[in-house]
Order: C-alpha cells, then structure tokens, then sequence
C-alpha cells in the first residue's frame, strides 16, 4: 500500500511537472510571437466609390475584378533577420477586408524590383493588385522586403533567404495584429508576387514548405520571375539590356552577404563608376533614372578582374551564391502556377520553363506554365498575370483541390482587352 500510494504521489507529482513546464514553453512561444509585431497604423479605410476610382486610374476592368467588399489599408513595423542572424527592423502593409462575416483566406504578395526607399500607399500599381485581391475578400500581407520601407539596414537584392525571412516573419506579426482586431481567418493561404516578387514568392513558398510544414500553402502563383539566378537570367548582363541598373544592386547585395570582393566600390566597379554608384544606390532615386546613368550592357562596369572569375573559375564566389539563390531545383507539394509572358524582355520566359521543368522531373505534380501574354513587355504583363492569378486562387475558394482556369467569362474577357491593347 505504502509502495503504492508512493508511486501514485510520484506519478501526479509527474504530471504536474509536465503541465507546467507546458505553461511555461507556452508562455514562452506567446512570448516570442508577440515580439514579432512592434505597432501598427491604420493608413486610410477604402470605399466602394473610391476602389472604383482607383480600377479606372489603373486601367483595371471591373468586369474581371469584383469589389465584394471595403478594406481598411495598415501600415506594419515588425521585427525580422538580418543575414547575420541578428534582430532589425522592417515594415509592409496589410490590406483588410472590412464588413465580412465569414472567416477570409490570407494571401502574401511579393512585390517586383524596387530601389528607392520610399514606398507610397496609393493604390497605384502593385498596390492597386493587393487592392484587387482584398476587394474581393483576400487578407493580403505585402512586405517591403528588408532595407525598404521603414526597415532597418539596407536591401539584399534577389537574396532568397531575407526574402523568405521578411515574409514570413511579417505573416507571424500579422497573425498577432489579427488577434488585436478580432479578424477571423480560415485556413487558407495564398502565395504570388511578380518580377523579383516572382523569385520572393517561391522563396518563401520553399522556406515555409521544409521549415514550417504547420503552416499549409493552399496555391502558389509566382509571376515572371528570375528562379534561375546562374543560369537563364544571368545571360542578360553581358549584352544590352533595358535595365543594367539590375547588376549592380545584385551584385552590392550578394558581396555584403558572401564576401564577394572588398568593401571598397573600386573592387567592384571600374572607374568612374566606382564614384557614380555610390550616388545612385541611396534609396533616393528609382531605377528608371539609375538606368540612364548606367552603360547598357551592363558588365561594362564591373572589375575585368572579377568578369575573368566569373567566367573562367567555377569556384568564383558570385557565382556560387547566384546557385545558391537558384529556386528550380526541389519539389512542390503544393498546387503551383508559373505565370509569365513570351516577349519579356527583362525576366525571360526561360526562368519559368526551367523552373517548370527541373520540378516536374523532382515529382512535382500539380505545377502548370500559364502564358499571360504574347506581344507584351514585363511591365504590361504584371496585369495580366495578376487576373489570371486571381481567376485561378478563386477555384480554390470555391473548393477546387487542384485549380482551375477559372470563370470563362472573365478570361474571355481578359482575352478581348489584350488584343484590343
């Protein structure tokens, strides 16, 4: 009796250690979790009236486009990574649709190549396509990446791993913020973003796939992006191109991460623009204008030293992390859609073949190629590519497990504005 009742005491003694040491790892998760979001402002509330306004300013059709409901646009401060692991700073905006009674699905968009700093709340551009997703019922997380916005330090251009890292790092404040303002969300999560979103959008699409299988993709849409860093896209600098503006910031960013060369422009760039680059990369001028400053082919000023490197050393340190911020080689679990345009000139339709093709043979097999466009630039094609992305999510919500094309009408539609464009 004596053994048992010992045993008994021991065996609750047992279970109330584990429940508290529980208490205290869940206090402690809460802890962390709530750190990842630092405030929030509500930036401005969108009308009906006014998010018509805003689909004429931007050439949307609103035959294609619903407007179910308003949105209240915020502004987020939220802590993330640096390369090097520690803590900083970084900001997105968070598009909410307002008026719902049903929980809402929560879609991230990656935005496409930015250089200046500042970064507008109009709804304009990249911004009137979150504004298309949440006027339709979508919860949209768009981060600046890290370095823009109001973030700390400075960008990492086409650099997968701060991709990744800020988005995801966002979704955790947002996730927060929605349990502030009682916003009921149901299990579905959408992934899409284009140009250098494209390449964001997959990065974090893989990163949440291996390191975080908790969190479930519903469909991934990445749009006209450079998924073959060392291969399809590099091609590009060593002939005329419409932004050489490109090389540069990649190559900025890729040095401070992997010690490409010294720290000093000069061991990056030939003179006289190892003067000139220092003046255009501030985070005060967009590459529109960086461009006309720049050579138009754009290996023209960079180190002849470190172009024989390239080209001749397989070992060469640039050309390694361009591999390592390759996206093609792995496997998707989730229903993925490549979206991009024949006659694209700055991301080439390469990178999606490829991208397409190395998953299929990895045993991907729900993955598709979704033409946008034909006689189109990069630029026209980003609209495009977000109704067709649209058209497919929407499947999705009315409970497709695969996708489809989506409403008929609508991509007839889609299909009449393009040959009349």
């Amino acid at each position: 009796m004596h053994n048992i009742s010992y045993l008994k005491q021991n065996s609750i003694h047992s279970v109330m250690k584990t429940f508290i040491s529980s208490l205290v790892f869940l206090s402690i998760s809460f802890s962390i979790l709530s750190q990842d979001l630092i405030s929030y402002t509500k930036v401005s509330s969108l009308s009906k009236k006014e998010l018509k306004e805003a689909w004429k300013k931007n050439g949307m059709p609103r035959i294609m486009l619903n407007i179910s409901n308003e949105f209240d646009l915020y502004e987020i401060i939220y802590n993330t990574k640096w390369h090097d692991g520690s803590t900083i700073k970084a900001s997105g905006l968070y598009y909410l649709p307002t008026d719902i009674k049903k929980e809402i699905p929560q879609l991230i968009y990656h935005h496409g190549t930015k250089i200046k700093k500042y970064r507008s709340t109009e709804i304009y551009r990249e911004n009137a396509i979150c504004a298309g997703f949440a006027a339709d019922g979508y919860a949209v997380i768009m981060p600046d990446y890290i370095g823009l916005g109001k973030g700390e330090k400075t960008h990492l251009y086409q650099h997968a791993q701060s991709e990744s890292d800020a988005a995801i790092d966002m979704y955790f404040a947002v996730q927060e913020l929605n349990r502030k303002l009682d916003v009921n969300t149901n299990e579905q999560l959408y992934l899409t973003g284009y140009s250098q979103g494209g390449h964001a959008c997959l990065a974090t699409h893989k990163k949440l796939q291996e390191d975080y299988p908790e969190i479930k993709i519903t469909a991934s849409s990445p749009m006209s992006g450079a998924y073959h860093m060392s291969g399809a896209q590099a091609d590009v600098m060593f002939k005329p191109y419409k932004d050489p503006s490109y090389l540069p910031y990649l190559l900025m960013s890729y040095n401070e991460v992997y010690k490409i060369a010294g720290d000093s422009y000069s061991d990056l760039f030939v003179a006289p623009y190892d003067s000139i680059i220092p003046t255009l990369y501030t985070g005060d001028i967009d590459l529109f204008e960086i461009n006309t400053h720049l050579p138009e082919i754009p290996v023209e000023i960079i180190q002849p030293y470190l172009v024989n490197e390239y080209l001749h050393n397989p070992n060469f340190k640039f050309k390694l992390a361009l591999e390592e911020n390759n996206l093609i080689d792995w496997k998707t679990n989730t229903p993925t859609q490549f979206c991009y345009c024949t006659e694209d000139k700055r991301v080439l339709k390469e990178n999606s073949f490829i991208a397409y093709d190395t998953m299929k043979k990895n045993g991907s097999s729900n993955i598709s190629l979704r033409r946008a466009g034909i006689d189109v630039d990069h630029i026209t094609c980003a609209g495009y590519a977000f109704v067709y992305t649209k058209l497919w999510f929407n499947t999705f919500r009315k409970g497709s497990k695969k996708g489809r094309k989506g409403n008929l009408f609508k991509r007839f539609a889609l299909t009449i504005k393009k040959a009349v464009s």
